[in-house]
């Protein structure tokens, strides 16, 4: 099976050694996503709900760069600062995943990158094969 290394400049790069995402036979595996802003390399500041819409639109840009796409998705991994939270960016996640959303679990741990609120690492089918 071929492993391909999925980027975009549409999603920030990684800000380690990893990559954004590995696209491996019918699935794509994504790294964590934090609230950054690719344009600018910052994270965005505001509540966790700003934080959550940015992490999901990191995700929806690298997807597309894989040839994938949000209605793809089968397993989600949230990371959360503070589990307090979790009513509020579950409003924002299902405004991404309306219908018949992705397997997901939810932890809250003690930091994450860059302090921000949120991170969420994905799992996705790869969309069938485009016509170009």
């Amino acid at each position: 099976m071929e492993r391909v290394v999925v980027s975009t400049n549409n999603a920030p790069a990684a800000i380690g050694p990893y990559s954004q995402a590995i696209k491996a036979g019918d699935f794509v595996f994504l790294s964590g996503q934090i609230p950054i802003l690719p344009a600018t390399g910052e994270v965005v500041q505001g509540d966790i709900k700003i934080q959550t819409r940015q992490v999901l639109e990191n995700i929806k840009h690298i997807l597309d760069a894989a040839g994938s796409a949000l209605d793809k998705v089968v397993k989600t991994t949230v990371f959360m600062k503070d589990l307090n939270d979790y009513v509020a960016m579950n409003d924002v996640y299902k405004e991404f995943f309306p219908n018949k959303p992705p397997a997901r679990a939810v932890v809250q741990v003690a930091k994450l990158p860059k302090d921000t609120h949120v991170e969420i690492e994905a799992i996705a089918l790869v969309a069938e094969k485009r016509k170009v």
